[in-house]
């Protein structure tokens, strides 16, 4: 097999915003492998570095969030969650302000789902889109670009589907509330007898599921 060079690997890991020891786990290559590859003792084989591009670019495009924003007082406002009565009312007029295109993503897309309820103070919102829709107070760009096999559509709001949600709240859980989350996979899971059927996890996450899953079983005992 021919071997090919990759542009950087280091220069990639660090616009990730991943450790070596993340960026191993994220794609399911041994650490040692990744230290090798930015030392330049060896070069990733070809089929390997086809297997990694599309899921390099999307990464890239689809960034983790670092940090949560504080109120600007020179940003515009959203609606404000207390005066609209449901969840699915607040989300139109926010969506109404951001435009027709935007995606909600991870709590908002829950609500959409009908998975999770949300909070009366809702401040913070997670969507994909343009990185001008930053310029409003609590609004979290996740990324640019979502594939549309990921996207679903109902009452004329667009949000991520459940699997890339959980994805999502993974890649973000640092900052994430994650009781959204873990209601919304417990309640998935008593809807379906049970089970988790249906549900996609990405490798770099499947150990993390387990465990939610194992709280969301239980979350209405506690």
């Amino acid at each position: 097999m021919t071997e090919v060079k990759i542009r950087d690997t280091r220069e990639t890991r660090i616009q990730l915003g991943d450790t070596q020891s993340e960026f191993a786990e994220r794609y399911r290559i041994p650490f040692r492998t990744v230290q090798n590859w930015e030392s330049g003792v060896r070069k990733p084989l070809e089929y390997v570095l086809k297997m990694l591009s599309a899921r390099i670019r999307g990464d890239l495009i689809n960034r983790k969030s670092a940090r949560l924003p504080k109120y600007d007082s020179l940003k515009k406002n959203l609606p404000d969650r207390r005066d609209y009565r449901g969840a699915a009312a607040w989300l139109k007029a926010v969506r109404d302000v951001l435009g027709n295109s935007v995606v909600f993503a991870l709590d908002e897309a829950l609500m959409c789902q009908g998975s999770f309820g949300g909070r009366s103070g809702e401040y913070i919102v997670w969507v994909y889109g343009d990185d001008s829709l930053a310029g409003y107070n609590g609004v979290v760009v996740l990324g640019n670009y979502i594939s549309p096999y990921c996207v679903e559509e109902r009452n004329g709001l667009r949000f991520t589907d459940f699997n890339r949600t959980i994805a999502d709240s993974f890649a973000n859980e640092k900052i994430l509330d994650m009781q959204g989350i873990t209601e919304a996979v417990s309640k998935y899971y008593f809807t379906n007898n049970g089970s988790f059927d249906g549900v996609s996890i990405a490798p770099e996450y499947q150990s993390r599921f387990e465990e939610l899953a194992d709280e969301a079983v239980n979350y209405y005992d506690n």
